[in-house]
């Protein structure tokens, strides 16, 4: 066993935690236990992200699926107290920290069997760089020895497992990696069916299947090799409908010609051996001709050697993985290199230039010593450097006199390329404009290496590789912070100094200048100084420490876009959503045909990083965001120089879209609006219009934060309008979707606008829609005071349609208190004020409410004949939803006729919609009904499982009357199973729901079933 493996070995047995499997926490006594379900979550998440905050809407986000309940935030915390409790009494050497806006988990790293994995892979590369290949591999062997399955395997988080399958992927390519290196010592004939086993589990990933062709063909064995790669492409062409990939394809004409680079005695094996990235094969190249770059050739002796280069940063942290892909793009030997360009990009105050001063210097030293060319083009202002202007200065850095210096820029450029070639001279070209003005300045040598800084991608740039810079992450904020201000001060106030990392979002320049004013002033405290950031209004300018200032930084960016482009970046800052739409963009500047692409009017600021693409939509359109900071300058600029006349009408066109989209996915869903108001309509372009009604639901989904967001930002703007109408459209889908919480809100916020500025209608739409709500949550009382106050807005208003909602919804509310008598009159009214406004869907959905009085009247023809004409109602609409609830209604009549399969059929059929339509309440009724089907069937089994998973459903949207009712169905079950002890204690609970909810229909049920109980057993019960 080598060192690396004893060493693993000695590790694995003092793991206090393990992910690289299971979830296990173990002491010196044995295994902790974790409550499984969300403590093992949440610790999960911790501790992948160990020593990093976590903030609690993330964890929120991995606990709950679907929408989490009001309490969520109050239940991490109860999580997180139970998770320290756990812990703490096993003694083990961890903490969790709270820290704003979230928890930060403590442990040292070698106990989490993850970080010590990641380690050792990180030793092992480097023993490879070292050509050190045996105890490379045996070392990541080891390393993968840890794992004893997925990641995280059985925790009950999708979130969760997704983050899990990309560090199983981390696992993967440390196998590939060993395997690479053991087929570089001549192990093939030990590897075969290793890598065979490994191949078949993993049929599609074209490394592995290189590496078994090559174990097969070095071990004589040319046919399976040849074979293996037939089967292969048969596989990629008919799972994916690709080809396999070049190395792939090259590696089997390699083998069918039996090419000589196959052997273990090229000299490509040790090349390989030693990258740290290894390709699976390549045949060898040419050998290097004299003029080709080799570590090994001198430098080339020059009486001028330019040294150009700025100072260093001394306190400069992070991308320590970025520095190591420059350079090796950089110093590559590979004999078919071109000239090694590097394009560095990244927003203002992100530390671009000095990343480019940090690589170049490090190189300046090993690689290019026969100097460094270093220029500032200025593009960030209105006069950025000619490229004929910067290659005078470069040829008199290159010892050219003046007098000799060629006048036109192709001459210089001629010039310039030949007193470069053959020399060792890296070329650093900071903050260019674009690839125009880089051009003229590439060397023509292969010897020379180019360094870019834009804030622009420059992808015009041939040849170039480009890195993007980000933000830097907490622990790497903090480094610096300490760097600057020492590390004792910053330990001294830990809470204090992770709060102004998160306050300027990890951006280095907002970072530098909040260290240097700390540094300036030893007597302030860090917390001093993060409660002056916290006010959004201010924090821009306590940015600012000497002649460093985050304004300004971004304002050079800022000035240089064209006027559209600064509008739209100022306009943009009045959206509230983490991400938004490109079709934003033409709302706010009014230009809905600007171009058949929403997303063209936000490319421009893309390219400069004002704004970041953070993914895509379902219609494939990409999705933007922005950095905390930049959004603060975007409003910050609004307020100097847009007036209150244009931000309002931006507000309205955004508002307006929003409300015209949601209008017509109602449309498409419902195949009808349900009630609309006065605010006006703008109209994005049809191609978006079209793409997102092809998914209304999806979009919705999508959505969800922006419109709810949108809801609250019209409040605040007292756009009372929009806002009332737009919540209330939001509403069905709310309904449909199990998002309760929303709803309230949403509503809450908006009918607080709405009584503000005395708007009837609005008030009386809100209640109406709050009625609604609070009748999903049975809460009758509620539900009758909102609907009351409603009704007689309305009738001040003389408004039908509102009345008749109303009167509806009053109707089902009597029906469940058990008043069927008042039920009817509501249900009769209702359908009189429908025949004033007619719209199809109302009386529909009257008939679907009214058939459960008259089955309970015995009127069985009228429901029957009612119901089919509902049904038509809303298949003529191409509402799947309201089928749904008409199938309910008719598999009920055949239950009431004990037609009991028809009665499955039609609840199976609506069952089937629900789910479709992800409809959780909707799901929650049929699996209710189709449980009563099977328990008058007998098959009590069947029947307790669909009220089992009834329960589940209630229990996840909080909705406690409807757990109460599904209990009253489990007791009867019970009652049948000879178990009254157990019906008796399930009817208990619900009749206490009931009696405070006013359920009086549901009362009633659960009190004649509790007497049906036989006396003989109430007395053995006590």
């Amino acid at each position: 066993m080598c060192a690396a493996q004893v060493q693993l070995r000695d590790r694995a047995a003092g793991f206090a935690f393990q992910v690289l499997g299971d979830l296990v926490v173990s002491n010196s006594r044995g295994v902790v236990r974790i409550t499984p379900g969300r403590q093992q979550v949440l610790l999960a998440a911790l501790l992948l992200e160990s020593g990093r905050l976590q903030n609690v809407d993330h964890l929120i986000r991995l606990l709950w699926v679907e929408e989490p309940p009001e309490t969520a935030r109050t239940q991490v915390q109860i999580c997180v107290s139970r998770v320290r409790k756990a812990l703490a009494s096993a003694g083990a050497e961890a903490t969790i920290v709270t820290r704003a806006p979230g928890y930060v988990l403590h442990i040292d790293d070698s106990a989490l069997d993850l970080n010590v994995f990641r380690r050792a892979v990180a030793e092992a590369d480097a023993l490879a760089r070292q050509h050190r290949t045996a105890e490379a591999a045996a070392a990541l062997r080891a390393a993968v020895g840890l794992w004893r399955g997925p990641c995280l395997n059985g925790t009950p988080s999708d979130a969760l497992a997704r983050v899990a399958r990309h560090i199983d992927e981390e696992r993967l390519t440390a196998t590939e990696y060993y395997l690479e290196l053991e087929l570089e010592l001549g192990r093939h004939h030990q590897l075969t069916a290793e890598i065979a086993a490994l191949v078949c589990e993993e049929p599609l990933r074209e490394r592995l299947r290189g590496q078994l062709m090559l174990a097969l063909y070095r071990s004589g064995r040319q046919a399976e090799a040849l074979e293996t790669y037939r089967e292969g492409r048969a596989l990629l062409r008919e799972e994916l409908g690709l080809e396999p990939g070049e190395d792939l394809r090259r590696l089997e004409q390699a083998i069918l010609t039996e090419d000589a680079s196959l052997r273990l005695e090229q000299p490509a094996v040790a090349t390989a051996a030693a990258d740290s990235r290894p390709a699976t094969v390549r045949p060898i190249e040419e050998a290097p001709t004299e003029t080709t770059l080799s570590d090994d050739r001198p430098p080339a002796k020059r009486d001028h050697v330019p040294r150009q280069l700025p100072m260093d940063t001394a306190d400069f942290v992070g991308h320590q993985d970025l520095i190591a892909e420059v350079e090796s793009v950089l110093t590559s030997t590979s004999p078919d290199r071109a000239t090694g360009i590097v394009v560095i990009a990244g927003r203002s105050g992100i530390g671009k230039s000095t990343f480019a001063t940090r690589v170049a210097h490090k190189l300046a030293e090993t690689h290019f010593t026969d100097g460094q060319l270093y220029c500032r083009l200025r593009g960030g202002r209105a006069d950025p450097l000619a490229p004929r202007e910067v290659l005078g200065r470069f040829l008199r850095a290159l010892g050219l006199p003046g007098p000799a210096i060629p006048d036109s820029l192709e001459e210089r450029g001629e010039t310039y390329r030949s007193m470069l070639a053959d020399r060792r001279i890296l070329v650093v070209l900071d903050d260019a404009v674009s690839e125009e003005q880089i051009f003229p300045l590439l060397p023509g040598s292969r010897s020379c290496g180019v360094l870019v800084t834009s804030k622009a991608r420059l992808t015009a740039l041939p040849g170039a590789h480009r890195v993007t810079l980000d933000v830097l992450d907490q622990r790497e904020s903090l480094h610096l912070i300490e760097k600057v201000v020492g590390e004792d001060r910053v330990r001294g106030e830990q809470e204090a100094a992770e709060a102004l990392a998160a306050t300027v979002g990890g951006l280095p320049l907002a970072l530098r200048i909040v260290a240097a004013r700390l540094a300036a002033r030893p007597h302030w405290p860090l917390a001093s100084m993060a409660q002056r950031l916290v006010d959004e209004n201010r924090r821009l300018d306590e940015l600012t420490h000497g002649q460093m200032t985050v304004r300004a930084s971004l304002s050079v960016t800022y000035d240089n876009l064209a006027d559209a482009d600064r509008r739209l970046l100022r306009l943009l800052s009045l959206t509230k959503g983490s991400t938004f739409p490109g079709w934003i963009g033409s709302a706010l500047l009014d230009a809905p045909d600007a171009s058949p692409y929403p997303s063209d009017l936000m490319e421009p600021l893309v390219d400069v990083q004002m704004l970041d693409v953070v993914g895509a939509d379902g219609t494939g359109e990409p999705r933007y965001g922005f950095h905390d900071i930049i959004r603060l300058f975007a409003r910050d600029r609004l307020l100097a120089e847009s007036d209150e006349s244009e931000r309002r009408a931006a507000i309205r066109r955004m508002s307006g879209a929003w409300l015209l989209l949601v209008t017509k996915a109602q449309e498409r869903i419902f195949g009808t609006t349900m009630i609309n108001g006065p605010a006006p309509r703008w109209h994005p372009s049809e191609v978006h219009v079209r793409s997102v009604l092809s998914a209304p639901l999806e979009w919705l989904h999508t959505e969800l934060e922006n419109l709810s967001l949108t809801v609250e930002s019209l409040v605040q703007e007292g756009e009372d309008d929009y806002a009332w109408e737009l919540a209330v459209s939001l509403a069905p889908f709310f309904e449909a979707r199990g998002y309760l919480d929303h709803w309230a809100r949403t509503h809450r916020k908006a009918l607080t606008a709405v009584r503000r500025r005395g708007n009837r209608l609005g008030q009386a739409a809100l209640l109406a829609s709050l009625g609604t709500l609070h009748l999903n949550r049975r809460n009758l009382p509620e539900a009758r005071k909102a609907l009351t106050a409603a009704l007689e807005l309305y009738e001040t208003l003389g408004h039908h349609h509102g009345l008749g909602m109303c009167r509806r919804d009053l109707g089902i509310l009597e029906r469940l208190s058990g008043r069927d008598a008042s039920a009817m009159r509501f249900f009769q009214e209702a359908e009189s004020d429908f025949e004033r406004c007619p719209k199809p869907w109302a009386r529909a959905s009257v008939i679907v409410q009214r058939a459960v009085v008259l089955l309970r009247q015995g009127d069985v023809q009228r429901v029957e004949a009612e119901l089919g004409e509902a049904l038509e109602i809303w298949r003529d609409l191409n509402y799947l939803g309201g089928q749904a609830r008409v199938l309910q209604r008719i598999g009920q009549l055949h239950l009431h006729r004990r037609q009991l399969e028809d009665a499955n059929k039609a609840l199976t059929e609506g069952l089937n919609i629900v789910r479709d339509d992800r409809d959780v309440i909707g799901e929650g009724y049929m699996l209710l009904d189709l449980g009563r089907v099977h328990a008058r069937q007998g098959d009590l089994a069947q029947a307790a499982a669909l009220f089992d998973r009834a329960l589940d459903l209630r229990a996840g949207i909080m909705d406690r009357v409807g757990v109460a009712s599904v209990r009253v169905d489990l007791a009867d079950l019970a009652r049948r199973a000879g178990d009254p002890a157990g019906a008796r204690a399930l009817l208990a609970e619900s009749m206490a729901v009931f009696a405070t909810t006013g359920m009086i229909e549901e009362h009633n049920r659960a009190a004649d079933l509790l007497a049906t109980l036989p006396a003989a057993d109430l007395a053995a019960e006590r």
